[in-house]
């Protein structure tokens, strides 16, 4: 489950990184907060606006953002960014403890804080890949996801306390301080122990992301189904906060809440932690289990027992997106990888403007039980759409030694083992001197060794361990097919 705690730069981004999500999950809480009960009257329109800008600007950068994450050292963006976001939560600070903040400031503070963090999400979620071999990446999203939801077990309700006790401004001064741990993680990192990345020679920017995204139909899916459920059913802080109001709970019952969330999120996270790569039906199931747990919880009579059905409702958004990020990364072409992760991020962040507004809209309107039934719904789509997906690809089919029961193919891609050391080869002396090579032992010249039943000229092997043994004479001819095999990424993982 830790196994990439074994790599230094791993660990020490690992604990820079709760340390700074405990900051900003205390910030999140205070702004929904000053917006929905200091700056209007329980608006949850104007709380809607504010998320809107906030998660805007990664869809509307895309192009840009990714480019950069591929093009330019990942640690220096990271460094940039994060040292204006630390700028930024200093600035709201101030304007929180004088007095003087309103609402269209703070609208033009969410959308500053979007625009940057539009540049750092796809930097940071590629990192992750460049710290630690590909065969861990799965495993270090997972415990990303984990460290991001232990921040959330702690900040939300440390933020709403603080809300109470200090005012909301200091809040901001907090997670101001907090930037600094990751910015002393990003200059302890050993560049040299980074993996090394591959050079995009690849013209164009977001069109050749869109382009390979769209050649994968698995991706399609996978992005289809995140951007239902980020658009109308992860507007948790709508969700949160009026049902707290409904509650008649303060700041710290809000705080609670979001917490308690946390719970399911962090079990959700190690979890997935455990699983050895990131699989497509994983994901399916996942998001019929968020749309059944929202619809429970949105009728949920007392406060106690909304907040229980929280922990379940976070368990299956985080195994959800855990799960879509993992395969996203470990399945994409590395020189490809941050424009599509540019893509992936500005689906997930970039559906909350289009949501985030419904949502608002339906709690003022109708309540926000009905909201929540909404992004219930939303999950129950993602589910079908899923399963529609995987029956009509054909890998799910009846079991040949039982009449009543099914199989799924499993599709991965095929793992080149490292190629044999090769037959020394004298140097050539004159034209006509004949280059002598040793026997070979093994398979006969150019055949393939297949424990699946699968072909190595697709890429992929089913059901089987799917592992390919090259002979020396042909390492370069398979190298190259591993090789396409990469940049082809077409494994559905289902």
């Amino acid at each position: 489950m830790f196994r990439s705690f074994g790599v230094f730069n791993y660990r020490v981004w690992f604990f820079g990184a709760i340390i700074s999500n405990i900051g900003g999950w205390m910030q999140s809480t205070a702004q929904d907060w000053v917006v929905l009960t200091e700056l209007t009257h329980n608006d949850a329109s104007a709380m809607g606006a504010t998320m809107a800008l906030q998660f805007g600007p990664p869809l509307v950068l895309v192009g840009l953002t990714g480019r950069v994450a591929d093009r330019f050292d990942r640690r220096r963006i990271l460094l940039v960014t994060q040292t204006t976001l630390m700028l930024l939560a200093l600035g709201v600070a101030a304007l929180l403890l004088t007095h003087v903040m309103t609402l269209p400031l703070m609208l033009v503070f969410a959308a500053c804080f979007g625009i940057a963090n539009a540049f750092d999400a796809p930097a940071r979620q590629a990192f992750v890949s460049d710290m630690v071999a590909m065969e861990n990446a799965s495993n270090a999203v997972a415990l990303n996801s984990a460290s991001f939801n232990m921040a959330r077990l702690i900040g939300p309700a440390v933020g709403g306390l603080s809300i109470v006790a200090l005012g909301s401004g200091w809040v901001f001064v907090a997670n101001a301080a907090t930037f600094l741990a990751m910015i002393v993680a990003l200059l302890m990192i050993r560049t040299r122990e980074l993996m090394p990345r591959p050079k995009n020679r690849r013209a164009g920017g977001l069109m050749v992301g869109m382009r390979y995204v769209g050649s994968r139909p698995d991706l399609l899916v996978v992005f289809a189904m995140v951007f239902l459920i980020g658009a109308f059913g992860m507007n948790f802080p709508i969700f949160a906060s009026t049902m707290a109001l409904e509650f008649h709970k303060q700041a710290d019952g809000y705080g609670v809440l979001s917490s308690v969330l946390a719970i399911g999120s962090l079990t959700g996270a190690l979890l997935a932690a455990r699983r050895d790569r990131a699989r497509v039906r994983v994901l399916m199931i996942a998001a019929g289990g968020f749309g059944v747990a929202s619809i429970v919880s949105a009728q949920m009579p007392t406060y106690v027992s909304y907040a229980i059905t929280l922990v379940f409702v976070g368990f299956s958004t985080v195994t959800m997106l855990t799960t879509a990020n993992g395969y996203v990364q470990t399945t994409t072409d590395p020189a490809l990888r941050g424009r599509v992760l540019a893509l992936y991020m500005a689906v997930v962040m970039g559906a909350t403007p289009i949501g985030a507004p419904i949502a608002g809209w339906v709690a003022d309107a109708f309540g926000p039980r009905a909201a929540i039934m909404v992004g219930g719904a939303a999950g129950l789509v993602s589910f079908a759409i899923g399963a529609g997906w995987m029956l009509h690809s054909g890998r799910l089919h009846r079991r040949e030694d039982a009449r009543f029961l099914l199989t799924l193919d499993e599709t991965r891609p095929v793992r080149v083992v490292e190629a044999m050391q090769r037959a020394f080869i004298p140097p050539i002396t004159s034209a006509t001197t004949p280059i002598r090579v040793e026997p070979r032992t093994g398979t006969a010249p150019g055949s393939e060794r297949l424990d699946g039943t699968g072909s190595a000229g697709t890429g992929f092997a089913r059901t089987g361990s799917g592992d390919v043994g090259l002979d020396a004479p042909c390492a370069d001819l398979d190298a190259s097919r591993a090789d396409a095999t990469k940049r082809d990424g077409s494994g559905d993982g289902a």
